[in-house]
């Protein structure tokens, strides 16, 4: 992997102490490289699993040409004999695994399921509900506008063919991933492995749950909310509680997280007034830079890699604000994380719409503001802010269904404006 050093000496206006978000996700992408285990899984067991390789189809699909729904199948020149209507023949039935076993000659129907192979001499399939049925069955009749010739027909090969790549490596495999490659025959398939993501919060003011809460302490949140998220990447957890401030104990827990896991995310120790010594053992430990965003929340933030008993794993040290942690995890670490592991996942979907009030904003910093996406007084989407929006807030998040993202160049937004929406449902 290129060092970070080196990746930010070739951005010619880096600045660590307001360094934009599009800037400071470039310098990440930059840095990480996928991991390159891999082993191979019964399609069952590879959900949510990244493909290490691409899937390539074995035969054609459909197998042969078929019939898109029930009725009868005839060849599409018999809709150019004459100003009346049709009039064929019912010569037989094709049933989906049972081939009609003979060939449509002219003036001639068959009967046809959905699925069915198309029989011999036919390219068109007329749907049962267009046609009278007459002489007991044996005789169809229906108007020549009804279909036109190649109609309701699906080809062999036209979802996928033989050699075609059903799937793309760095895929990230879905429920309807492991049906196409059932359909295509594949038993197993190889996927990247599984990253080890080892977390934890710093600081003696916390307390985990179950513990006594004495004056000044709270209990840690952070490391709850990053489980969850982190749950939603299928990855294995490492968690490694809460880590006092002191200078041992905090170099131990970093030795250990970064012998045991590809990443190592921790919560507080990043921001100005901070002990020093947290600061000083992630430098002592690696190529790690600290930033100062230029974004709301979650401005202070450490990444780069840390080193210890021969291992290596990539650091992120996020702020220690509740929602802070969750809006960088979710415009840094996330990413970087599907780029560790080898996937290629697209930026996450924003949708643009009205805003129910004003909004403050100065240029210069990228804002994520909590919002309520909800139909308005005229039935249009229109998102409002959830009232308080300080970065200890996590009942701001809890309410919110959405980040309003105002970008770094934008101004304050008036009621009516449209802005962006990073919509939580499947994020959070």
């Amino acid at each position: 992997m290129p060092s970070l050093q080196s990746v930010i000496s070739c951005q010619s206006d880096y600045d660590p102490t307001a360094l934009p978000v599009t800037q400071a996700n470039a310098i990440i992408a930059d840095v990480i490289e996928p991991v390159r285990g891999i082993e191979q899984l019964p399609i069952r067991s590879a959900l949510s699993r990244v493909l290490a390789n691409d899937v390539i189809s074995s035969i054609d699909v459909p197998a042969h040409d078929n019939s898109a729904m029930d009725g009868y199948a005839f060849a599409g020149a018999m809709l150019n004999q004459g100003d009346g209507d049709v009039v064929l023949e019912v010569s037989g039935t094709a049933y989906a695994g049972n081939a009609f076993d003979g060939e449509a000659k002219a003036g001639q129907a068959v009967r046809i399921m959905t699925g069915a192979v198309m029989p011999a001499g036919c390219d068109t399939v007329i749907p049962q509900e267009f046609v009278e049925i007459q002489a007991g069955g044996n005789q169809v009749r229906f108007r020549p506008d009804a279909v036109r010739a190649g109609d309701n027909r699906r080809r062999q090969g036209e979802d996928l063919a033989r050699g075609q790549a059903a799937l793309r490596a760095g895929r990230i495999l879905t429920p309807a991933d492991l049906g196409l490659m059932a359909s295509l025959g594949v038993v197993e398939v190889k996927v990247r492995r599984r990253l080890r993501v080892a977390f934890f919060s710093t600081g003696d003011e916390l307390r985990s749950i179950g513990e006594t809460l004495d004056p000044g302490c709270v209990y840690d949140s952070n490391r709850y909310t990053l489980h969850g998220m982190l749950q939603r990447l299928n990855v294995e957890l490492i968690d490694m509680g809460v880590v006092r401030d002191d200078p041992e104990i905090m170099e131990a827990a970093f030795r250990t997280a970064c012998e045991v896991a590809d990443a190592v995310i921790t919560s507080g120790g990043v921001s100005v007034g901070d002990a020093d010594y947290t600061k000083q053992i992630m430098a002592r430990l690696g190529d790690v830079s600290f930033w100062k965003i230029a974004m709301r929340p979650g401005r202070p933030m450490a990444f780069g890699r840390i080193a210890s008993g021969g291992h290596e794993a990539v650091l992120f040290g996020l702020p220690g604000n509740p929602v802070a942690v969750m809006v960088t995890f979710y415009n840094f670490v996330r990413g970087a994380l599907h780029r560790l592991m080898g996937a290629d996942v697209a930026p996450l979907p924003r949708i643009r719409v009205r805003s129910a009030t004003p909004i403050r904003k100065r240029p210069g910093r990228t804002e994520y503001q909590r919002g309520i996406v909800a139909p308005g007084p005229d039935g249009e989407l229109e998102v409002r802010v959830t009232g308080e929006q300080g970065s200890g807030v996590l009942r701001s998040m809890s309410e919110a269904n959405g980040f309003i993202v105002l970008d770094h160049d934008q101004t304050s937004v008036a009621a009516g404006d449209l802005v962006s929406v990073m919509l939580f449902d499947g994020l959070v």
